[in-house]
C-alpha cells in the first residue's frame, strides 16, 4: 500500500459539510416497528422490554421503602446495577448535523513538539510525575515485561507498579465500568474483537482499556495527545499485557509512529476502532485503507473527530458505520461541563501559580466546555468575558452574567485567554501582537488549532521554555506572552481529570463498541449514528448508587398524562437538558 507524506491534509479537508441525513431507525433485529415507520412522531430512543423491566425493578429498589435501612443499602445498590446489565438492549440511532474542523499541517521554522517527560510541577501526582526521566525517545529501547512480552513502546516499564496503584485508585471512582467487568465472566460480549484505540492514556482510560479486555477484546493503543500520556499508567497497561505505544512528550513524528505501530502490525489486524480526535481513523484511511474491509465500526468521542466523520459521510466516503459518542447527553453534560469545570483550575494553577481573583479572563466559546471554565474562574473572583459566534450561546452567557464581546475589543487589557471552540485560528497573530506583557494563553479544545501557532514561529519571535508545558514567546521589544502546553489541551497536558466523570463517558464508549461489534449484518449503514436517549439514561442510572440517590417513580396515571413509559425514556430526543 502506498504511503503518503501529508498525514494531516486531504481527504479530511477537501470535503463539503453535511446538511442533512436520512433517519435510520433500525431495531434490534434490523427491522422497523410500528412506531418506527415513516410518519411516526415518536422520536424517543427505545430499548428492549427486558431492559425496561430490569430498570423498573431497580428503580423500586432505590426507594427507601424497598431497602433494608439497617444495612442492605450498599448491597442493594450493587445488585441493581448488576441486574440492570443483564439485558438485551435495543440500540436505535439517529443522525445529527455537525461541522468539520480541520487539523492544519504542522509547519514552521521551529517544531512545536518537545520531548518533555516531566510533570508540570513538583506537586504533580505520581502518575504524571516523570521528573527523574530523560527526554529521549524510547523507540530504540528494548523493554520486556515480567512475562517476557515486548510488543509495546513506553517510557519505562519499571513504572508499572506505581501505575497499577494509580489505576486501582481510579477504579474506585469508576463504578459502572467495574460492574461491566463483573458481567464479563459470563458473556464476554467482545470475544473476538480486536480493538485499536487512540485516546488519552491515563489511569482512567486504563480502566476502560482493561474493562474491554475483561469483556473479551484484544487491544492495541496509542495516545491522541503528545503531552497527556501518564507514563506510569502506560507501563501498568503494558505489564498487564496490552500493547501500548505512547509516552509523555512525544514529537510529532513519534506521535504518528506510535499510531502506525498499532495498526501496521503484520500479525494483528483490528476489527473495531475507538478514536478520540480522528487521527487514528485518518491514518488508517491514508495508509491502510484495506483494513476497513474487516473493521465493523468506529466509536468517536471528540467533536473534532465527529466533524471529520460527518464530512466523510456527506461525501459518500465513509465506508463503515460510526457512533458519535461526543454528542451523547452523558458526554456533553457531564464530561464536557463538569470535567472541565474542575480541571481547568488544576491545569492553570499547576503551570502558572497565578492568583485569579480580580484577573480579567476571556473564554472563547460558550459551549459546555466554555460554561464549565467560566463558572470555575468566576468562583475564584475573576472578571469574565466571553466570545461567541452563536447567538443562543451568547444569550446564555449574557444571562449567566458575563459580558459577550469580540476578542479584539479587550485583547489589550486581559490577563488570560482560554480557547474552547473546536475551531481554528480563534486567536490569531493580530491578537497575539496586541496582548499585554505576561498574558497567559491556553486551549481547552481537543486540537492545537485554536491558537495560530504557526505565526508564532516567525523569525523575529524567540521562544523560552521556563518550565515543563510553559513557554514564553518573546517579541523584539521584550514583551512576552505565556503559552501553556504549546496550545494543546490544557487539562490533560498539565494536570489530571476527575475519574468519576470519565467513568460516564467511558461506559458510553464501551456500550457503543459492544453494540457495533455484535450488530447483525445490515443493521447499520455506512453512516454516523447517535446512541438513543434511553442509553444515556441507562448509563446515568449505573452511577446513581454512588450517591445513594433514590429516583422518584411515576405512577400509571402520571406516566399516561405525560405520554411516556414509567421506565423511560423520560425526555424526547429533541429535548435539550
Amino acid at each position: 500500500m502506498a504511503e503518503e507524506q501529508d498525514h494531516t491534509g486531504s481527504p479530511w479537508e477537501d470535503l463539503p459539510l453535511t446538511k442533512d441525513y436520512p433517519e435510520l431507525r433500525a431495531g434490534l433485529n434490523g427491522e422497523m416497528g410500528e412506531e418506527d415507520a415513516p410518519g411516526s412522531t415518536d422520536q424517543a430512543g427505545k430499548c428492549g422490554p427486558n431492559l425496561l423491566q430490569m430498570l423498573k425493578a431497580a428503580e423500586s429498589r432505590r426507594s427507601p421503602q424497598g431497602q433494608d435501612r439497617d444495612g442492605d443499602e450498599a448491597s442493594g445498590a450493587g445488585e441493581l446495577v448488576t441486574e440492570a446489565l443483564k439485558t438485551d438492549m435495543q440500540i436505535q440511532l439517529t443522525d445529527q448535523k455537525q461541522e468539520f474542523n480541520k487539523r492544519p499541517n504542522k509547519t514552521g521554522h521551529r517544531s512545536l513538539s518537545h520531548s518533555i517527560s516531566q510533570s508540570s510541577t513538583d506537586s504533580h501526582s505520581s502518575v504524571c510525575s516523570d521528573s527523574s526521566e530523560d527526554e529521549s525517545s524510547p523507540k530504540g529501547k528494548v523493554q520486556k515485561t515480567s512475562k517476557g512480552l515486548s510488543d509495546f513502546c513506553i517510557k519505562n516499564i519499571k513504572q508499572a507498579e506505581s501505575g497499577r496503584k494509580e489505576i486501582e485508585i481510579a477504579q474506585q471512582e469508576m463504578p459502572a465500568l467495574m460492574v461491566l467487568r463483573k458481567r464479563a465472566g459470563g458473556e464476554k460480549p467482545l470475544a473476538g474483537a480486536k480493538v485499536v484505540g487512540c485516546t488519552h492514556i491515563t489511569a482512567q482510560t486504563a480502566v476502560l482499556i482493561e474493562t474491554l479486555s475483561a469483556l473479551g477484546a484484544q487491544c492495541r493503543w496509542a495516545a491522541c495527545n503528545i503531552f497527556s500520556t501518564q507514563n506510569a499508567a502506560a507501563a501498568a497497561l503494558a505489564e498487564g499485557g496490552t500493547s501500548v505505544f505512547a509516552w509523555r512528550g512525544e514529537s510529532e513524528d513519534d506521535f504518528w509512529w506510535c499510531i502506525d505501530q498499532c495498526v501496521g502490525a503484520e500479525t494483528w489486524q483490528p476489527n473495531m476502532i475507538l478514536d478520540d480526535g480522528g487521527d487514528l481513523t485518518h491514518w488508517i484511511y491514508k495508509k491502510y485503507p484495506s483494513l476497513f474491509k474487516k473493521v465493523k465500526g468506529i466509536v468517536e468521542e471528540s467533536v473534532t473527530g465527529v466533524y471529520r466523520l460527518y464530512q466523510l459521510s456527506k461525501a459518500g466516503r465513509l465506508c463503515i458505520p460510526a457512533i458519535n459518542v461526543n454528542d451523547s447527553v452523558t458526554k456533553q453534560k457531564f464530561d464536557n461541563l463538569y470535567c472541565c469545570k474542575e480541571s481547568i483550575l488544576d491545569g492553570l494553577k499547576r503551570t502558572t501559580d497565578v492568583m485569579f481573583g480580580g484577573k480579567q479572563v476571556v473564554v472563547c466559546g460558550y459551549g459546555e466546555v466554555g460554561k464549565g471554565c467560566s463558572a470555575a474562574l468566576r468562583a475564584l473572583g475573576a472578571v469574565l468575558y466571553v466570545t461567541e459566534v452563536d447567538p443562543i450561546c451568547a444569550l446564555q452567557a449574557c444571562m449567566d452574567g458575563f459580558r459577550v464581546i469580540k476578542l479584539s475589543e479587550v485583547v489589550r487589557q486581559v490577563d488570560v485567554i482560554i480557547t474552547c471552540t473546536g475551531n481554528k485560528n480563534v486567536v490569531g497573530r493580530e491578537h497575539l501582537d496586541r496582548m499585554k506583557n505576561g498574558c497567559i494563553v491556553c486551549n481547552m479544545g481537543h486540537s492545537n488549532t485554536e491558537i495560530d501557532l504557526v505565526s508564532l514561529q516567525a523569525a523575529e519571535l524567540r521562544w523560552e521554555r521556563v518550565r515543563p508545558q510553559v513557554d514564553h514567546v518573546i517579541w523584539p521589544d521584550g514583551k512576552r506572552i505565556v503559552l501553556l502546553a504549546e496550545g494543546r489541551l490544557l487539562n490533560l497536558s498539565c494536570s489530571t481529570v476527575p475519574s468519576f466523570v470519565l467513568s460516564i463517558t467511558a461506559t458510553t464508549q464501551a456500550l457503543a463498541l459492544i453494540e457495533l461489534y455484535n450488530a447483525p449484518e445490515g443493521r447499520y449503514k455506512q453512516d454516523v449514528y447517535l446512541l438513543p436517549k434511553k442509553i444515556d439514561e441507562y448509563v446515568a442510572s449505573l452511577h446513581l448508587p454512588t450517591f445513594e440517590a433514590h429516583l422518584t417513580e411515576l405512577n400509571e396515571d402520571q406516566a399516561k398524562y405525560l405520554g411516556i413509559s414509567k421506565q423511560g425514556p423520560f425526555k424526547p430526543n429533541y429535548y435539550r437538558y
